[in-house]
């Protein structure tokens, strides 16, 4: 379609600002509609005082395998700003941490050695699969206990899916856990000053070749009149050519006039996720004093409450990046994933903070609650799709059944994780199907 448009877009996070930097490319008018006070959605950042770089809300990095945030940042002439250091990544196992990563270590895992090579060639081959789609066709559950054995199953990868899903952990395809192997890298990147200034970045970009953002301006209703879409935001109403809505399921039902009685929105309806939990600690002291920058913590039970840890990742921020760019503080991540009905999602925010904070004498006996200099609490809805098993069948089409409404969602990216680069990677791909009608 070569005819110049008019194209509003609803969240003005990775999705959304990839597809308006090509859809601005391409000579179109844009206008993103975002609800929050600052671009970037669930990879937006904040500072505190004294801070130079940003600090993600919900722990983010790279991998070096990701293309297609590299392809765009190299295009906007950004690339050079973008590191990669190696931190280290461990498992809390038998009251120990033990490195995850390659390396030496590996040798010395606290399960008999043909239990470790037969996890390491089931993992050298999902790293060499260049298409795991097919893998859907079985559970992780399943897969992972048939070629790793039940002891490396049992040891490292249940207690993480079950971390991670709760009472849904077997219930997962093994393409989703392939896409995981896959795309991981030993180096992990950030842009120079954090995720939000990457998007910050994004935002200037795109709003210097003719875009317009609107922060704190959530879209109330889409609606159609005379075969094009319509926005209401704050009462009022926009009229565009086409509209990308890069919403959750569950608010693009609620906004989409008629969506919900169509076979579409069924499908949209069916799609399961689980929300994210996440507490951030400024301390005076390291946590992880070994330098582990990311500590997988078993769960013990699909129900979260009889597990020992009332979360599933602890990650040291200052153990992969300088703390110098946190004036000295040293930043702790206590994340969970969890359904949106849990009890964390209603919690007082520093009896969550409590709760959390109650085990990390558990990983350093040194530490003491004095250490804790400031505490933030984040909460994500919608953060992590559950793909079930032959998953891809019951993906939504980008094209939604109302005129000129397309959709693009962490819930399309499979069998890939969420995350930005395949964030970029959807609204490249939504952007090119609008364009060609």
């Amino acid at each position: 379609m070569t005819d110049t448009m008019h194209i509003g877009i609803i969240g003005a996070g990775a999705t959304g600002m990839a597809a308006a930097w090509d859809f601005v490319r391409n000579g179109h008018t844009v206008t993103l509609f975002e609800a929050g006070a600052e671009v970037g959605g669930l990879a937006a950042g904040f500072k505190d005082d004294g801070w130079d770089w940003y600090l993600e809300k919900f722990y983010h990095h790279w991998f070096e395998t990701d293309d297609d945030i590299k392809q765009l940042l190299t295009e906007m002439g950004e690339w050079d700003q973008v590191i990669f250091p190696r931190p280290k990544t461990s498992y809390w196992i038998d009251d120990k941490i033990v490195r995850s990563e390659m390396s030496a270590s590996a040798l010395f895992l606290p399960i008999s050695l043909f239990a470790t090579a037969r996890m390491g060639f089931a993992g050298i081959y999902l790293k060499l699969l260049n298409d795991g789609t097919p893998l859907e066709k079985q559970t992780a559950h399943d897969w992972l206990q048939r070629y790793m054995g039940p002891e490396a199953y049992g040891k490292f990868f249940k207690p993480l899916l079950i971390g991670k899903f709760g009472p849904l952990y077997q219930e997962v395809n093994m393409a989703w856990m392939w896409a995981r192997v896959k795309a991981r890298s030993l180096r992990l990147g950030i842009y120079t000053g954090g995720f939000q200034a990457f998007l910050e970045t994004m935002s200037r970009k795109i709003t210097e070749k003719g875009a317009t953002i609107h922060v704190n301006s959530p879209v109330e209703r889409v609606h159609v009149v005379d075969g094009k879409p319509v926005l209401t935001v704050s009462g009022e109403e926009h009229h565009f050519d086409r509209v990308l809505s890069t919403t959750s399921p569950r608010l693009l039902l609620k906004l989409a006039d008629g969506i919900t009685e169509t076979s579409y929105g069924q499908q949209v309806a069916a799609l399961r996720s689980i929300g994210a939990v996440v507490v951030v600690y400024a301390l005076k002291h390291s946590l992880l004093t070994d330098g582990t920058y990311w500590l997988n913590l078993p769960a013990d039970s699909p129900d979260k409450s009889q597990s020992r840890f009332p979360f599933l990742a602890l990650v040291e921020h200052t153990n992969w990046l300088p703390r110098e760019h946190f004036n000295g503080d040293h930043i702790i991540y206590a994340g969970d994933y969890v359904p949106v009905d849990h009890d964390y999602f209603t919690m007082d925010e520093d009896a969550l903070a409590q709760r959390f904070s109650d085990t990390f004498a558990t990983f350093n006996p040194a530490f003491n609650p004095d250490w804790i200099r400031k505490t933030w609490v984040f909460r994500a809805p919608y953060a992590q799709p559950v793909p079930g098993v032959n998953h891809s069948q019951h993906i939504p089409a980008l094209k939604t059944p109302l005129p000129g409404l397309w959709w693009a969602s962490m819930s399309q990216v499979y069998p890939w994780d969420r995350g930005t680069n395949f964030a970029v990677e959807m609204g490249r791909r939504v952007a090119r199907e609008m364009m060609q009608g």
